[in-house]
């Protein structure tokens, strides 16, 4: 066979391309292979349906909204398109009817049994005894009932307004032995999840036997007392999801905010992407709801009796631990746990915390100190998606108020997230903070802070660069890792990023920092470009590529340019992967894997070979158009070889995993010989056998 560094590489329209949105939806199943997977516990089954149905509902309400605004462009205009819209939106369509298909079977042959094996019960309006039926109308009348207000769906073709991502109840209604007389009506009701404060009611307990219900099975129940007239009723479920894209002009202003809070309303009122409804719905029940809202046949998604499974984030409190994921209890950090000064200590060494699996407390350390210390003069970070009661954004507001210069990007373009930033951004302003509301045409997503400290006439910078966000409620679930350094090299460079922010002057120059939209895909594409010289000269070459996201059309041709050349590269992708590995004479040498398990992986780690000087940088951007062109990202070096040995254990540990672990077409990796390793857990042991024995947490955050 010829060696294929002489083959004549394949490159433009020869080159294999995997659909976005077709990799995203697979990236979704894997989420529902996790409930489908009997070793995962019983409760944390349930939430992964819940966070399968909360990602459908924004692919929804973002991609398929977007694939339908292509459509209706100029047939001109869209002939310019890489792929026509309309069939890439048939595929999407037919995948996801079969993973909605799926779904259905899951909760129905596998997550109800297994909850009645565990006396779990989830009953329907017609699994009640005579008690059950009895405290069931009590809890109607006093609950349920004041909260509803019924639609009469009448002959007139009036417009009656769904609002997004709430489910309603068509209902029609006829008495049998007076069809003659009294004719069919029909009406609609609201599930009124969030004034009842949840989906779901708990019933008495009898026994060892727990009952729940839908609040939608206790209304249906209940419609004889709604509507006293009617002896008969079919009361089926429908949701619409609108499109969530902000209709806003991508440009910084002092009106910004105030477009932002515009198109927030707006987003209730985007055109419907679908309507989502139960099959068994009587025509003319629907027809009579289609009439009414003005939503066409094009918007129509077959769904199951139930939808908005995303309110299973919220099913009752079951006191059975062993349905739940064993306790891992947050860790300390072996060094920085000792040191009385987070500053103090970033200016001896770096430091390289890991979420979830370490504490997340070191941060709010960190800004606190920085809030109360005389020394320090100046504080700045970048908000993305901050927590709504966010600490670090509470101790910004209390160094703005203590008389520090605290400069503050608040990016308001971060999608879902928009108004709890707003939130904050007028707080640091009453404050008297220096708030940036991003950068024109671009977002920023990068995770910095920068703290300027007063020693001995000398002004002295501490960084914070991280692949999460600031927020203590997802660095409970999402993996990432963060560096505290007073490195020079770093720091300064972190200064040029802000002063960016200010001046918005692309011309800074950065040596060790990447930086999106500046020199962020030109540095990577010279560090393949590097492996790929070296994989000509017969020199070893090979890359370690972790991303959520894999994406961008450029950097997967050089990715397939570097196989040619013969540069071994691993990937590990969790969502989305347009690339097509084991492809002969294009990608032989790539193989891609990612990982679904407990925690969101959600760290970008990129390592080069390098001849053997082995380069490793961590970075918020993965490697889509969107983050090397039109966001602030930045990517940064590891110099510390102890942090570079840290981290490389963790990436080996996740190319080893052989249980959690799949391919592009979600087949589990199963290799000839198994380890059994599960990176997260294996993760966590290795950080928890860093902790000296004994050692225990010394800082408790104030309490609400």
């Amino acid at each position: 066979m010829k060696d294929q560094k002489e083959q004549k590489p394949k490159t433009g329209a020869d080159l294999p391309y995997i659909n976005r949105e077709l990799s995203w939806l697979a990236f979704n199943y894997r989420v529902l292979q996790e409930a489908m997977d009997k070793k995962v516990p019983l409760l944390e089954r349930i939430k992964f349906m819940a966070i399968f149905s909360s990602n459908l509902d924004e692919y929804f309400k973002v991609r398929v909204a977007t694939l339908k605004r292509l459509i209706k462009l100029k047939p001109k205009t869209r002939s310019k398109l890489e792929e026509e819209p309309q069939e890439t939106l048939d595929q999407v369509l037919l995948e996801v009817h079969r993973q909605q298909e799926e779904f259905g079977r899951v909760f129905r042959e596998e997550i109800l049994p297994d909850l009645r094996r565990h006396h779990i019960h989830l009953l329907t309006e017609h699994d009640l005894s005579k008690e059950q039926e009895a405290w069931v109308q009590d809890y109607f009348e006093e609950t349920l009932e004041p909260l509803l207000l019924p639609i009469i769906l009448d002959e007139t073709e009036t417009h009656l307004f769904l609002r997004d991502q709430t489910v309603y109840l068509g209902v029609k209604m006829w008495d049998p032995a007076e069809a003659d007389c009294k004719p069919e009506r029909f009406a609609m009701l609201e599930i009124p999840t969030k004034k009842h404060g949840g989906r779901f009611v708990k019933l008495p307990t009898v026994g060892d036997q727990r009952y729940v219900m839908f609040i939608d099975d206790v209304i249906r129940f209940c419609l004889p007392r709604l509507f006293p007239k009617y002896t008969s009723f079919a009361a089926h479920a429908v949701k619409v999801s609108r499109d969530a894209e902000l209709d806003i002009e991508e440009e910084v202003s002092g009106s910004l905010m105030a477009k932002i809070q515009k198109s927030l309303k707006k987003r209730e009122t985007g055109y419907p992407a679908r309507l989502l409804y139960d099959p068994q719905t009587p025509q003319d029940l629907l027809d009579r709801m289609m009439a009414h809202t003005g939503i066409t046949e094009e918007e129509l998604v077959e769904g199951s009796k139930y939808h908005n499974f995303r309110d299973f984030f919220g099913f009752p409190d079951i006191n059975l631990p062993d349905l739940k994921y064993n306790p891992q209890p947050t860790l300390i950090h072996p060094q920085l746990e000792q040191e009385p000064s987070i500053l103090a200590a970033m200016k001896e060494r770096d430091y390289l915390v890991h979420y979830p699996y370490q504490s997340f407390d070191y941060v709010l350390r960190l800004f606190e100190e920085a809030a109360q210390d005389p020394k320090v003069t100046a504080v700045s970070a970048t908000l993305y998606r901050v927590a709504d009661k966010s600490k670090v954004a509470k101790a910004l507001v209390k160094a703005a108020n203590n008389g520090k210069l605290v400069t503050v990007v608040v990016e308001l373009k971060a999608r879902f997230d928009e108004e709890s930033n707003i939130y904050w951004a007028g707080k640091l302003q009453k404050a008297g903070a220096n708030v940036i509301f991003g950068v024109s045409d671009l977002k920023v997503h990068s995770k910095l802070g920068l703290i300027t400290r007063n020693e001995n006439g000398k002004l002295v910078n501490y960084a914070y660069l991280s692949t999460g966000n600031y927020n203590e409620t997802t660095s409970k679930i999402y993996a990432d890792h963060a560096l505290f350094t007073s490195d020079k090299r770093l720091t300064k460079e972190v200064e040029q990023v802000f002063n960016f922010f200010i001046d918005r002057q692309t011309d800074k120059k950065f040596e060790h920092l990447l930086v999106a939209p500046i020199n962020l895909r030109q540095g990577f594409v010279k560090l393949v470009d590097r492996e790929i010289k070296n994989a000509k000269k017969g020199l070893p070459a090979s890359m370690i590529l972790k991303m959520n996201a894999l994406q961008d059309a450029r950097m997967i041709r050089k990715l397939y340019e570097a196989s040619q050349a013969g540069v071994k590269i691993q990937l590990l992708v969790r969502g989305i992967c347009c690339l097509m590995p084991g492809v002969e004479g294009v990608s032989e040498n790539i193989e891609v894997r990612g990982i679904v398990d407990r925690y969101l992986e959600h760290a970008r780690v990129y390592i080069f070979h390098n001849n053997g000087e082995e380069k490793m940088y961590i970075a918020s951007a993965d490697w889509m158009t969107r983050n090397l062109n039109r966001r602030v990202e930045v990517a940064f070096p590891l110099y510390q070889p102890d942090l570079v040995e840290q981290v490389r254990h963790i990436i080996d540990l996740q190319l080893q995993d052989d249980t959690k672990s799949r391919n592009v077409d979600n087949r589990y990796v199963k290799p000839d010989e198994p380890a059994n390793i599960r990176a997260q857990y294996a993760t966590y042991d290795y950080l928890r056998s860093l902790v000296p024995s004994g050692a225990t947490a010394a800082y408790q955050p104030e309490e609400e």
